[in-house]
């Protein structure tokens, strides 16, 4: 006896030999040729330059000069003004949440009064 998996009934169910060696989804190989490209764009070469690539600078080097000074300023505070103000607005938020949680624990933490 063949089996095969019914997808209706989720379940083995009795079937022909040959539908029990070609399952659903599981067909023989019909295309010999290969499929066209779907993108059919050339290429760019390792040594060649487009026209993009000249309107990009490469700030790396500056980037890395200034984060890898040695000026005892720590990496997260280097970019400037913005990162004082993103740090100490993290810390803010931080502290005002920790004493918000420590509050809520208090009050949960008290006996109802009845009256």
């Amino acid at each position: 006896m063949y089996y095969k998996f019914s997808g209706f009934t989720q379940k083995l169910v009795g079937a022909a030999p040959v539908e029990a060696y070609s399952p659903q989804g599981f067909r023989p190989f019909a295309h010999p040729e290969a499929p066209a490209p779907i993108f059919a764009t050339p290429t760019k070469l390792p040594g060649e330059a487009s026209a993009s690539d000249a309107l990009i600078k490469n700030r790396v080097p500056e980037l890395q000069k200034l984060f890898q000074k040695p000026d005892g300023i720590p990496v997260h505070l280097k970019g400037g003004y913005s990162d004082r103000l993103l740090y100490r607005t993290t810390m803010a938020l931080a502290l005002g949440g920790t004493i918000y949680c420590l509050i809520a624990i208090f009050i949960a933490s008290q006996p109802k009064k009845n009256k």
